[in-house]
């Protein structure tokens, strides 16, 4: 008797393993199963990373509103994380694009994770609510548009939010690294 075939679509799931058709069509139907994967896949190559570079920390997945969010955390002071981080979470930001990559080699999907790590998006999430209020306070006292100091896409969807619930208009300007805000009454 012939064995079953299965057949199998270019592309492998995490582990090298091929995946199979059915599965794959099962997976782009259903986004909450799509981002199931992507936070496996993205977990397996933080944690190879942390395995290379020694660091300890524990991974959290999580899905909500449409994303995967992991975060890697630790109980402990851990120097090799905050190195992570980097000055101004720039390594962050590199480590987060660099996530997304292997997400997309691996499932050929384009990847909106988000990365966080000791908190440091949680915290400077709450430093941009405090500039987003500062600005929309200083714009409905002078009436003067305000120029926020370029920053993250991440970083400034939260303050467009922010801004938007104050009651205020934010527009971004510029492009790259310079890419800012800028507050405003209109």
């Amino acid at each position: 008797m012939p064995a079953e075939s299965t057949e199998v679509v270019s592309g492998t799931e995490e582990g090298g393993f091929p995946v199979e058709a059915d599965e794959r069509e099962k997976n782009e139907e259903n986004p909450a199963t799509r981002l199931e994967e992507e936070g496996d896949v993205a977990a397996d190559y933080l944690e190879e990373l942390l395995d290379i570079a020694d660091i300890d920390g524990d991974i959290d997945i999580e899905v909500r509103n449409g994303r995967t969010y992991i975060s890697i955390v630790t109980e402990e002071e851990s120097a090799g994380l905050e190195n992570l981080v980097g000055e101004d979470g720039e390594v962050l930001e590199a480590l987060q694009e660099l996530t997304r990559l292997s997400v997309l080699s691996a499932t050929e999907t384009r990847s909106r994770l988000v990365l966080d790590i000791n908190g440091y998006r949680k915290e400077r999430a709450g430093h941009l609510l405090r500039v987003a209020e500062e600005a929309a306070e200083s714009v409905k006292e002078t009436g003067t548009a305000v120029k926020l100091q370029p920053m993250s896409a991440y970083e400034r969807k939260i303050v467009h939010d922010a801004v938007a619930d104050l009651g205020l208009v934010s527009e971004s300007e510029g492009e790259g690294a310079g890419r800012h805000i800028v507050v405003s009454a209109e």
